[in-house]
């Protein structure tokens, strides 16, 4: 539900001391908030993400510090809940901010069923001039993804250790390259290529599969 749909009565109030029960009691503030600044990865978690958006990102120690993740990062000192609460949301300006980026992201989201990959490739166009170490590849779920899927580091790279993951980027990309528009189309491109014969790989097998049961259920194989 988009937060400018809340009702008055449902909006939260600025106490830090019942910020956390505000958030657990109200889900789809958390998800309208993780949705809107392109966290929905975080949905699923509700209680970590409750936890890592009431956790102090000045302190090196804090959970959201510790996660590693710089859109959680940013969100959080940008709300700054662990020392003011929810009273940023009771702001009309933060409000209509929030509901705008939702509004956005699901429409990017609707995008995947016509062109897979299409969110995030618009999402990594607007932001891959920020990026200028491997951290911020592997520490950000867009630039990760598409970066990755573009040179073909395989996922299972998570498994690994961070000092392997940094060297699988950087031996086969140059950071600084990610300031040219030119190189962030065409890695762009490629992450949209890959993604949509993807698509289409497991489209076939998922016919195939299908194809097979039919023929074993009429006994013409075994």
């Amino acid at each position: 539900m988009p937060l400018c749909c809340l009702p008055a009565a449902w909006r939260p109030g600025g106490s830090v001391q019942h910020a956390g029960k505000q958030l657990i009691r109200l889900p789809y503030l958390i998800r309208g908030s993780l949705t809107a600044n392109n966290l929905s990865s975080y949905i699923q978690y509700p209680a970590l993400a409750q936890k890592a958006l009431l956790s102090d990102p000045s302190q090196s120690n804090s959970l959201v510090n510790q996660l590693g993740n710089t859109n959680l990062l940013n969100t959080a000192k940008s709300f700054d809940f662990a020392k003011n609460g929810l009273a940023a949301l009771q702001n009309p300006k933060v409000i209509a901010t929030l509901t705008n980026a939702y509004a956005e992201v699901l429409w990017r989201q609707s995008l995947e069923k016509a062109t897979p990959g299409l969110s995030n490739a618009l999402a990594f166009l607007g932001q891959a001039s920020s990026i200028k170490t491997v951290d911020d590849i592997l520490g950000d779920p867009v630039n990760r993804s598409v970066v990755l899927t573009a040179l073909g580091i395989p996922e299972e790279v998570a498994f690994q250790d961070l000092t392997a993951q940094e060297q699988a980027v950087s031996s086969r990309v140059d950071v600084k390259k990610f300031q040219d528009p030119k190189f962030v189309t065409s890695i762009t491109d490629q992450y949209l290529l890959t993604m949509q014969q993807q698509a289409q790989s497991s489209a076939t097998g998922s016919g195939s599969d299908l194809i097979t049961l039919a023929m074993q259920a009429s006994g013409l194989v075994a």
